[in-house]
């Protein structure tokens, strides 16, 4: 057995006992695809109550162990790994409401635990020239409750979501800040519309979610905290999916490793080039969540996260594009396998914040001020 992903899968086994080998046995191609089987088996075996806590029925993962699974779980299934991303983030910007006192966010993390429930993610999403820190979604009093219209895109899981999970600017009596509410995916007017057309991730089901007119009682609706701009709980949401996005994208191209590995392509140099690449750039990604789990999750983390991910880009796209080339020509044409996980290693770059929007906030901060990402 190779050393390499030796550690990084046998967390996943320890977590989630039996979803490395069931992933291994299906083909690369076929879980890309639109409806494969991953989601499933990845609901079947507890998947998506890896982050909630044990006492609330769930895996417990911490962030060290979360962070080896996502990136094991890439190498084998990209789409699987992005898709959940998105259902883990939303749990933690749950968990990170409240942390020592949870409210009605216990019950959702409690009905996920016992059900292996999917969330879509509601939360904010990025479009240029827009914050990402604010839904699109509006609301409005009615005679029955609060009525929410507008859209989200993408929203991974848009199929197979059970809860639908979003944020929205709080109406005139209720707490300062965004607010949040969960609801049943089959709740009336809630439509799905295509809208990822790419080949690459497509099994993510990142398509769009539409609400007309859906009436939520308005004692659902509860404060994320904070004002304005300032919302450290989503803050620190957003530090849980910058750190488990990004180790997907290392775990595409440590699929890209294996297999010059296994392979034997090049020279040891070039294979240990490679392998310097994306070890360093998982050290940044351990030692990020190694910070928040003795409790680092302030602005300055976030601030050093974002640092981390952007360095990370550039290791990951060293590193696919030198193992393409040592994997050769015939294995780029032989099997689609090779070109599909070198585009999909690209796609870390499209994540919100990209480096181009935020270098100018995080020039600031490393000059003394607090970071805002818009």
């Amino acid at each position: 057995m190779m050393n390499f992903l030796k550690e990084e899968r046998a967390a996943l086994e320890s977590i989630l006992p039996g979803l490395d080998a069931a992933l291994a046995s299906i083909p690369l191609m076929e879980m890309e695809k639109r409806g494969n089987p991953s989601i499933g088996i990845f609901r079947k075996l507890g998947g998506p109550a890896l982050l909630i806590p044990k006492h609330f029925g769930g895996r417990g993962a911490s962030p060290l162990e979360a962070v080896r699974a996502q990136r094991a779980i890439a190498c084998r299934a990209p789409s699987l790994a992005v898709a959940t991303t998105m259902h883990h983030f939303t749990i933690a910007s749950l968990m990170e409401i409240n942390p020592e006192d949870p409210g009605l966010e216990r019950e959702t993390l409690e009905l996920v635990a016992k059900g292996n429930l999917y969330i879509g993610s509601g939360f904010a999403e990025s479009k240029i020239g827009a914050s990402i820190q604010i839904s699109k979604l509006s609301l409005e009093r009615g005679a029955n409750g609060i009525v929410v219209n507008g859209s989200k895109k993408p929203c991974s899981l848009s199929s197979s979501m059970d809860l639908f999970v979003f944020s929205a600017p709080p109406l005139e009596g209720m707490d300062a800040g965004l607010t949040a509410v969960t609801i049943p995916a089959n709740t009336p007017g809630i439509e799905r519309r295509p809208f990822w057309q790419s080949p690459i991730l497509a099994g993510a089901e990142s398509d769009e979610v539409v609400l007309h007119n859906v009436v939520v009682p308005e004692n659902e609706f509860f404060p994320l905290g904070g004002s304005g701009r300032s919302n450290p709980a989503q803050d620190r949401g957003f530090l849980w999916f910058e750190l488990l996005i990004t180790a997907c994208y290392v775990g595409i191209a440590s699929a890209l490793l294996e297999r010059v590995l296994v392979a034997n392509r090049g020279s040891a140099v070039e294979r240990v080039s490679i392998a310097a690449d994306v070890e360093g750039a998982m050290a940044g990604l351990e030692g990020i969540a190694r910070g928040m789990i003795d409790g680092k999750r302030g602005n300055a983390d976030f601030a050093r996260m974002l640092l981390v991910r952007y360095s990370v880009q550039s290791a990951v796209d060293r590193a696919a594009s030198l193992a393409v080339e040592l994997l050769g020509g015939s294995a780029f044409m032989a099997s689609p396998e090779v070109s599909y996980l070198l585009a999909a290693t690209r796609v870390l770059s499209l994540h919100p914040p990209s480096r181009q929007s935020s270098s100018n906030r995080l020039d600031e901060y490393l000059m003394g001020n607090t970071l805002v990402i818009d």
